[in-house]
């Protein structure tokens, strides 16, 4: 008699509950509607990063119930399945929606609508980024598995002080480093200035090597009728005597022989805005002066982060003591003052309300300042409504921005508690990327708008 053997095959069990939870939530976050467009690889990334983010959180609270006694997966298994398909059906609604929002907006910025590749695209890249994470963190249970628990914990922990004590500030000093050494490399294709009205000129007391890389394209732009004074980081040893050296130099290029006189404030690398430079020539009819100081080697967001108190000395240092030299003046200029993104934030630094600024200035120009937060008082702020850099502060995750007196250039999402914040600093990233007069881009406006005494 023969018996015969039957080999059942285990059933396929859908995703566990937080695996189904983590990547759904993550994923439909990360669909939300943004301020910008958003290419492919910038929509795949951040897919991936709150998937793995939403997962990271559905294994901890995994891990604590399972310590108590409560395996969801197995109290609530025939969750799993419809749990799974409900989630599809939402993820796919978000993503259409999405798809139509990204139209919206790049109808309204004049570029290309998406393609018919884009969400496989998106999928893909947004799957890879998971899988990392997931083969990462299954790397770290093996080790752990090995150590020992107690041990691996205490692994985790000397490197994590080693990381927070030694690695990252040797990391910052390193990238600060680099910054300063990219801004002492001279451009070749930068033409020195020969007018005695600017500085880095051979009449200059300004070494046209220390003015820094923002600081030479400042004096060598376009054909403009205005004095452009720069003062760089290595152009003197602290800032009490770059502010003295740049006072000097509005001396000897004639500064305060012009009618007016602006204080432009730069961003945090030293950037002064071309545009604003041309705006402000053709606005006063090539009869002002323009002087910038710089006050940091890093980028924007680093100075934002680590530095913003540089960038409000620096402006506060400069603009009393070009205030101060006027009134030893018989010919008065009248004083303006101009700054963008950063350059805005440390120029409303200088006054503590509307009326000092307005008392204390012909008139100011704040181009996309962060957070919305300045001094308006009498002052023309420029702020385009697709600019995350006006929409991005900690207070967005619970409240919506304040976004009075920006100009509507593009659809704005309604805001949503944490999610507008996620997507905004997502989208900090394109915010130089966006079209013209779009995004955090602004034109000639920043000068031919500034306003009158």
């Amino acid at each position: 008699m023969g018996v015969t053997l039957r080999h059942t095959a285990a059933p396929v069990l859908p995703a566990r509950i937080g695996t189904t939870l983590g990547l759904g939530v993550g994923t439909l976050a990360s669909l939300a509607p943004g301020l910008l467009p958003r290419t492919p690889s910038a929509q795949a990334v951040l897919t991936g990063l709150l998937a793995v983010g939403a997962l990271g959180i559905a294994g901890i609270v995994r891990f604590v119930l399972r310590r108590r006694g409560f395996d969801i997966n197995q109290r609530h298994s025939s969750v799993r399945l419809p749990l799974m398909v409900a989630m599809s059906v939402l993820v796919v609604g978000a993503a259409a929606n999405a798809g139509h929002w990204q139209n919206r907006l790049r109808a309204a910025m004049g570029t290309p609508q998406i393609g018919a590749d884009y969400w496989m695209r998106c999928a893909l890249g947004a799957a890879l980024i998971v899988c990392l994470f997931a083969g990462t963190t299954r790397s770290i249970g093996w080790a752990l598995r090995r150590l020992g628990r107690v041990r691996g914990v205490s692994l985790i922990v000397v490197t994590a002080a080693l990381l927070s004590l030694v690695g990252a500030p040797a990391v910052v000093g390193w990238r600060e480093s680099a910054y300063a050494d990219a801004d002492a490399d001279v451009d070749p294709h930068l033409l020195q200035p020969v007018s005695y009205t600017t500085s880095g000129s051979t009449q200059s007391t300004v070494s046209w090597s220390s003015l820094g890389a923002e600081g030479r394209k400042f004096v060598s732009g376009g054909p403009t009728r205005a004095a452009r004074v720069y003062v760089g980081m290595a152009s003197a040893p602290d800032l009490n005597s770059r502010v003295a050296l740049a006072i000097r130099e509005l001396a000897r290029s004639g500064g305060f022989d012009r009618s007016n006189l602006v204080v432009a404030v730069p961003t945090g690398s030293g950037w002064i805005d071309a545009n604003a430079v041309a705006g402000l020539d053709q606005r006063f009819e090539g009869d002002v002066a323009l002087v910038g100081l710089q006050y940091s080697y890093l980028p924007s967001w680093a100075t934002f982060v680590f530095g913003r108190d540089d960038a409000i000395t620096a402006a506060r240092t400069l603009f009393t003591a070009v205030e101060n030299h006027l009134r030893s003046l018989s010919h008065k200029p009248k004083l303006y003052l101009y700054g963008q993104s950063l350059g805005a934030l440390g120029g409303t630094g200088v006054f503590a309300d509307d009326a000092e600024q307005d008392s204390r200035t012909c008139a100011v120009l704040w181009a996309g300042p962060p957070a919305n937060d300045v001094h308006h008082g009498g002052a023309t702020v420029l702020a385009n409504s697709s600019d995350p850099v006006i929409h991005w502060s900690p207070a967005q995750l619970w409240r919506a921005p304040d976004l009075t007196g920006v100009r509507v250039d593009a659809p704005v999402p309604r805001w949503l508690p944490v999610l507008s914040f996620l997507q905004t600093t997502a989208d900090l990233l394109a915010a130089l990327s966006a079209p013209p007069g779009h995004g955090h881009r602004y034109g000639a406006d920043q000068g031919t708008a500034m306003g009158t005494c």
